[in-house]
């Protein structure tokens, strides 16, 4: 059987096809637009591949996850110019009647490192995957089940300690202006210094300002999660980054609670060139195709 990915970002659609043991078989990059134009795409790209049983979308948020709600499979009230109150789910069914999950763009990157480490013989039953770039997020798996019932998680906009050095820095989130997505996206770089992350040295004092905030991120979901591992994904994450995550982790924690092995506890994503979301978007896809058939026996 094959099935359909969607991992809708705000700067590019990764759209794929891919087999049941999550293997990519064809992918496309559609640039975030408009969603005429963009969903406009991805149906097309999906037509050629009628044999699809169903299709798992991670969608950039907010978006309505209670299925309930008139308006669910909607990205909601969201800064990214021209997408608020956008039918997503609506217009993808509108052309496939295939079984669809749709949820967040970090549920289904966690899932697919929860799906990955059950693969790989080394199973991670509960974790917490931050996606640090253009903004910041978190999906949360425990046990196999995300967190949020009315509504997702949004750990990208909970309120940090500033940094000292950094304190007359507003933020960049239209919200909450010095919310971790304000602090430590990577839009931030652009803000402090006048340069792209990528043309930031790391020595430059704006690098160890992203990564104080990240690592009380990484304090937090420790306390209210208590989870086996934090993954960081995204634009901004390297292993250097890492490094002075946990640097700061390890001074604000103060070892409080046994987290194990720093080195293994906060850690890169398993799933090779920003994969994640659509090895997760597979497998959710095949849950929900199995679970819908199984209503209609």
């Amino acid at each position: 059987m094959l099935f359909g990915s969607i991992e809708a970002g705000g700067t590019k659609f990764v759209c794929a096809v891919g087999n049941e043991d999550f293997e990519i078989k064809d992918s496309i990059h559609i640039p975030t637009t408009t969603p005429e134009e963009t969903l406009g795409q991805c149906v097309e790209y999906f037509k050629k591949f009628p044999e699809i049983k169903a299709i798992g979308i991670a969608s950039f948020g907010p978006i309505e996850v209670r299925v309930d709600n008139p308006k669910f499979g909607y990205i909601t009230d969201t800064p990214k110019k021209h997408w608020s109150n956008t039918n997503f789910l609506g217009t993808m069914k509108k052309y496939f009647d295939v079984p669809m999950y749709w949820t967040t763009d970090v549920n289904g990157s966690a899932y697919g490192e929860y799906i990955t480490s059950i693969k790989n013989h080394n199973p991670v039953h509960s974790l917490v995957y931050y996606t640090i770039g253009t903004g910041v997020g978190a999906g949360i798996v425990n046990n196999g089940h995300f967190l949020g019932y009315i509504g997702h998680p949004e750990a990208g906009h909970v309120k940090m300690k500033r940094a000292e050095g950094d304190k007359d820095f507003k933020g960049i989130c239209p919200y909450h202006g010095d919310c971790l997505e304000g602090l430590a996206a990577g839009p931030t770089f652009d803000a402090r210094t006048g340069k792209k992350g990528k043309d930031v040295p790391l020595t430059d004092p704006s690098w160890d300002y992203v990564a104080y905030y990240v690592a009380q991120a990484a304090v937090q979901a420790t306390l209210f999660i208590r989870p086996e591992r934090i993954i960081f994904g995204g634009g901004v994450v390297s292993e250097a980054f890492l490094d002075m995550v946990r640097v700061h982790f390890k001074n604000i924690f103060n070892d409080y609670v046994a987290v194990g092995d720093l080195n293994e506890y906060i850690q890169m994503p398993k799933v090779e060139h920003n994969g994640s979301a659509t090895v997760g978007n597979f497998s959710l896809a095949l849950k929900q195709y199995y679970k819908e058939n199984i209503v209609k026996i």
